[in-house]
């Protein structure tokens, strides 16, 4: 995209990142290692979100991240999205960093309950006596979305967001999307885009638009691209509705050429 090219519509980093967080419900988090001081140690780490917005850790004692932190807090948690069509590089990601603390017993109730709620296995081991919850007090964000958008998120303005009113629906969106209509994907990038392409993925939506992924006829090179709504939608039968609008619209548009 040109400097010259209309700015599309979309949400802000700290909406985008919130509503990345919210979606998933696994990543890596990274602590400072004890044995090799200074040195990243990575660990796969599932975790839950408190009413807040900060991350929460069910860990064990015997776990060496614990070991870690329990010598210094600081740490990240870097988590990606997962249903972006199959290019990594096409996926959202962000890493929270803060400071990890044991959340106090007798005050974890409230984070208990809403971590089960996410991983109902955990119910096997959340009473073993190694096991505690630990909670992320995030200071700092780095958000990379699609091609050329990337940024540092606050804290303050990530706290202050609110996911997506698609979050809940949009793998459902995008996977019906690329599995049944990528005729109308390169139709709409035809029409809105002036792209001429013979594969169509897309890899995020959210309430304003959605960005696709289009590979070129002529120089089979792809183009990452967001696509406005030509309204705002709040929920997923809103999104089906104007995209068989949009589409419409550009059969119209592409008939009259």
């Amino acid at each position: 995209m040109t400097s010259a090219e209309p700015q599309v519509p979309e949400p802000s980093y700290a909406e985008r990142v919130r509503t990345l967080v919210y979606r998933n419900n696994v990543g890596t988090l990274s602590t400072i290692s004890r044995k090799h001081p200074d040195w990243p140690f990575g660990s796969l780490m599932p975790y839950a979100l408190d009413e807040k917005g900060s991350p929460v850790l069910l860990i064990s004692t015997m776990a060496m991240h614990t070991q870690n932190l329990m010598g210094d807090s600081r740490a990240s948690l870097f988590i990606s999205q997962t249903d972006s069509g199959g290019d990594p590089l096409d996926a959202s990601r962000v890493t929270l960093m803060g400071e990890v603390a044991k959340v106090a017993k007798g005050k974890d109730s409230g984070v208990r309950e809403l971590y089960l709620s996410r991983y109902e296995n955990a119910r096997y081991w959340v009473d073993f006596d190694d096991f505690s919850f630990y909670k992320m007090d995030v200071g700092d964000i780095y958000f990379v979305g699609e091609y050329g958008a990337m940024g540092w998120v606050t804290a303050e303005d990530y706290y202050s967001a609110e996911p997506d009113p698609l979050a809940d629906g949009a793998s459902g969106i995008i996977g019906h999307m690329n599995r049944d209509h990528e005729e109308a994907l390169i139709l709409l990038g035809s029409t809105i885009l002036g792209i001429d392409a013979d594969r169509a993925v897309l890899t995020s939506v959210d309430r304003l638009g959605f960005q696709v992924r289009l590979k070129s006829k002529q120089a089979g090179e792809y183009y990452s691209r967001r696509i406005a709504f030509i309204r705002e939608v709040r929920t997923p039968e809103e999104a089906r509705v104007v995209l068989v609008e949009m589409v419409k619209l550009a059969r119209a548009s592409a008939d009259k050429s």
